[in-house]
């Protein structure tokens, strides 16, 4: 779907990057730059908001990223757990509505964050003013996979027919529904970096 001239698009997506860079400039430690990135986020959110898009998903971190080293990994988890506890805790989210999403393989987060994760997808779920679709432990290729296996596993347990496989149940499987009209790259490389199928 392309967005028309002059027109909000209604669901956009970012590609998280750029904090290591920035860290670097300010010579501090590589990963230091997240957490800024984390402000930036939040006031991402509000602007999203305030000019009408109904839909952001921020690829925010990647399958590939489970191989950055162990500092940074943790400190990572860090600025995670901290920034969902706080939208747990955040009275915007209800006051306007905001519906929050996980997408990606979560499960292979540390429990404690994969815990706030399902509780903010729970608390939330019943919203419809905006939706936040977080992109975690995920990867274009690993979705089209997840989506393959769930098909397989359906018609392997007489729940779908091999001829009931089309676009369309294939695109019921994938972690979204909806596709953004825009996708930016915060950090200025031209590539998507295995960001959406």
């Amino acid at each position: 779907m392309e967005p028309t001239a002059g027109k909000t698009p209604r669901h956009i997506a970012v590609i998280l990057d750029g904090n290591r860079r920035f860290s670097r400039q300010l010579m501090l430690k590589p990963w230091k730059g997240h957490e800024w990135g984390a402000k930036k986020v939040e006031k991402l959110l509000d602007w999203c908001r305030e000019i009408g898009i109904k839909e952001l998903t921020l690829y925010a971190f990647s399958w590939e990223n489970f191989n950055r080293p162990k500092e940074e990994f943790n400190y990572l988890m860090k600025v995670f757990n901290e920034e969902f506890g706080k939208l747990l805790s955040d009275e915007r989210v209800h006051r306007h509505r905001l519906r929050v999403n996980f997408i990606g393989r979560i499960w292979r987060f540390p429990e404690e964050l994969q815990e706030k994760m399902r509780k903010l997808m729970e608390m939330t779920k019943g919203y419809d003013g905006y939706i936040v679709n977080f992109a975690m432990a995920y990867g274009g290729r690993a979705e089209v996979v997840d989506a393959a296996v769930k098909i397989a596993t359906a018609v392997k347990e007489g729940r779908m027919k091999i001829e009931e496989i089309n676009e369309e149940s294939f695109s019921d499987n994938l972690y979204m529904k909806d596709e953004p009209e825009l996708i930016i790259r915060t950090g200025g490389a031209q590539r998507t970096s295995n960001f959406l199928p």
